[in-house]
């Protein structure tokens, strides 16, 4: 009989590990199922395993842009990336070319595809500065945040910017009617000043409102159900800078990083470091909220260093794994604004050996993330 009881209760246990993410643990109780799974997977693969993304890996890369199945990073790997990152900037303006030239029709294509190979979709949105109409950059006013809050001066131009992105995000479907999973990364690397919504530019409260305020948009009014949303500060000093803006527990679904490697091997160690203490202290934090938690942004600018990804960022990502990373993107347009390697760059043998370790993951060692 107890023999039987154990073996109850340890099918249990196993049962319930197994099941889809229930409304508890994320911020839209009205999720899709695909949504809920691409979460519980996350959930499931994270500190085992790493996914390797990179941005608009299939949109262009060195020396190419808009030729249908190129990846800078399959041509060196032999695999697409398990993670791609999209940028929506010019969306809520209405431009036919998003913030780096990425025609929007052909984004949807490329992420209805990526979705279809078994990939997972995260986009970040470099809005316009609503007072100027100049770049997410343009930090001249310290007024911006506030003025797009309700009651603000130009919170209907905001609403119309969040039906043209709601716009959007409705139309990625597939061929069955699949609304296609998304993690949303809003309002990024706010612990710097060098957005308009960065830690300069305006108070704690303002940041946390218009955080719940677009969320709830999207969320209830838009009644969009395919996003999971991830909060990505930049360097923090510590947990209290880390979760100073925090929107809490119930406006996000992912904890994410964004740190860039500068001036290659000089800072190579500092960069370790850093990611290493950050990357703990979301690992503690996971622990007790279930949230993954990702490096959502990192790269070093013309990979400097042969050897990057096995000696320097593998490093940086153990023994705390975040359950993906994401290098920046290859311009095809600016000389020297590359992140990952394209065909006969001499850190492309390393990249091939990154992939090979047996906790990193691209396309093809994907598990299906969403069934």
């Amino acid at each position: 009989m107890k023999k039987r009881i154990k073996y109850f209760f340890t099918a249990l246990l196993v049962f319930c590990f197994l099941l889809p993410a229930t409304a508890q643990n994320m911020v839209d109780n009205k999720a899709t199922q695909e949504t809920k799974t691409l979460y519980r997977n996350l959930q499931l693969l994270q500190g085992k395993s790493i996914l390797f993304g990179h941005q608009d890996d299939t949109a262009y890369g060195i020396a190419w842009t808009g030729e249908k199945g190129q990846s800078d990073v399959k041509k060196v790997a032999g695999d697409y990336p398990a993670v791609y990152g999209w940028d929506l900037g010019h969306i809520e303006t209405g431009d036919s070319l998003n913030i780096d030239k990425v025609p929007f029709d052909r984004m949807c294509q490329l992420i209805l595809e990526a979705y279809e190979r078994g990939g997972v979709n995260t986009i970040s949105w470099h809005l316009q500065n609503p007072h100027t109409g100049n770049s997410s950059w343009d930090v001249s006013s310290d007024k911006v945040v506030s003025s797009i809050l309700p009651g603000g001066q130009k919170h209907t131009m905001y609403i119309q910017w969040l039906d043209n992105l709601a716009e959007f995000i409705r139309s990625l479907k597939t061929k069955d009617g699949i609304s296609v999973p998304l993690l949303f990364r809003p309002f990024h690397e706010h612990t710097g000043s060098w957005f308009w919504w960065g830690k300069n530019l305006c108070s704690k409260d303002d940041y946390v409102a218009l955080w719940h305020f677009t969320i709830e948009y999207l969320r209830d009014k838009k009644q969009l159900h395919n996003l999971i949303y991830v909060y990505s500060p930049d360097f923090v000093a510590n947990k209290d800078d880390y979760f100073e803006r925090y929107p809490s527990d119930s406006y996000v679904d992912i904890l994410g990083l964004d740190l860039y490697h500068r001036e290659g091997e000089v800072k190579a160690a500092e960069f370790i470091s850093n990611v290493k203490r950050i990357m703990k202290m979301l690992n503690d934090y996971s622990k007790v909220s279930a949230k993954p938690y990702v490096f959502s942004e990192t790269g070093s600018s013309e990979l400097p260093m042969d050897d990057w990804f096995t000696n320097v960022l593998y490093k940086a990502l153990t023994p705390n794994k975040p359950v993906y990373v994401l290098v920046w993107r290859n311009a095809y347009d600016i000389p020297g604004h590359y992140y990952a390697p394209y065909p006969g760059h001499p850190a492309g043998k390393d990249l091939k050996k990154f992939m090979e370790l047996s906790d990193i993951l691209f396309e093809g060692k994907l598990p299906n993330m969403y069934k």
